[in-house]
């Protein structure tokens, strides 16, 4: 198995949740008729920007940007909830596929807020390193300049 400190927030239960809510919306919107496709595309593209901003702040690693692109995420989010509400209130959704994409969403805004919360009292505990170095040995690596000829 790969690994890369990079792509630490593939172990987050919130970037995971994010990208079922995506593939929920990529069901339910596929089904949408031709001069429907505007609204599918734009239902789509804001349940994409949510794993995708988590994945970016993630990868900024400076808690400030972080923490800006998990709020850019709850607005995407935002965006997404509301349109299932106008969606299943103009009978272009199904009560069912309502229910199954807003417990989802609620789940995943819960869990966005309380990593954001968390991530403050970090920044405010100054518990957070911006850093992705490790220094390591230069042995380790073989470097000729510590090799005895």
């Amino acid at each position: 198995m790969l690994k890369n400190k990079n792509r630490g927030y593939q172990q987050l239960r919130v970037w995971q949740d994010a990208v079922e809510f995506y593939k929920l919306n990529c069901q339910v919107f596929r089904k949408f008729p031709y001069e429907l496709k505007r609204v599918a595309s734009q239902a789509l593209a804001s349940s994409d920007s949510i794993h995708r901003n988590i994945a970016e702040g993630y990868c900024r690693r400076s808690i400030r940007e972080y923490l800006n692109f998990l709020n850019i995420a709850l607005g995407s989010l935002g965006e997404s909830v509301s349109g299932l509400h106008a969606y299943r209130i103009s009978g272009q959704i199904s009560d069912e596929e309502f229910t199954s994409l807003n417990d989802l969403a609620f789940k995943l805004e819960n869990g966005l807020l309380k990593l954001v919360e968390s991530l403050e009292r970090k920044k405010l505990d100054g518990d957070w390193i911006d850093s992705l170095i490790v220094k390591e040995s230069n042995e380790v690596y073989g470097d000729s300049r510590t090799t005895k000829m």
